[in-house]
């Protein structure tokens, strides 16, 4: 696989991946040219003993887990800047049809996601990265596990009480999607 087919397979999963962990889009954007980069210099490396989406997830949760280990020592945490994935300026655009929902569920539906990404991002990072990976990304037990180098037995246990901890932070600030 050449450098550039492998870029234009995985980027936009990394990014997106990315997007979920950090909150933001600046962030997303340098942690998925850190993990692009980190994956690129291993390729070679890599023997096939999974699929390469989940060697990549990999690298893209552990440099994210990096980063927050690394803010953390210096004490310093960004505010995290909320918002939809859209255009350059975060706003979705789209045409408006005679069978739209109001303007005002719309409304609605991008505040619920905000409070749940708010909440998603109170999470530890390892609580959040296993949400992530299931509830947003959709992977399987197996595939985290692979990703996050657990069994599937921790996986569930794990996302079990994640998805507590979640509920918890939801419904402790009065913020029920």
């Amino acid at each position: 696989m050449s450098e550039t087919e492998f870029l234009e397979g995985n980027a936009e999963l990394v990014f997106n991946l990315a997007l979920r962990l950090t909150g933001n889009r600046a962030d997303a954007e340098d942690l998925s040219q850190d993990a692009l980069l980190r994956a690129l210099k291993a390729l070679p490396g890599f023997r096939g003993h999974s699929q390469v989406s989940t060697w990549v997830y990999r690298i893209t949760v552990n440099a994210w887990k990096n980063r927050v280990r690394s803010e953390k020592r210096r004490h310093f945490w960004k505010t995290v800047t909320l918002g939809l994935v859209g255009g350059d300026d975060g706003e979705e655009v789209r045409d408006v049809k005679a069978d739209d929902p109001p303007p005002d569920a719309d409304l609605e539906k991008e505040e619920k996601a905000k409070m749940v990404q708010q909440s998603l991002l109170e999470l530890d990072e390892d609580d959040r990265a296993i949400v992530v990976l299931r509830e947003i990304e959709e992977k399987s037990y197996g595939e985290i596990g692979a990703v996050l180098g657990l069994a599937e037995g921790t996986v569930k246990s794990r996302l079990f009480r994640a998805r507590a901890k979640l509920k918890g932070l939801l419904e402790g600030s009065g913020k029920q999607p």
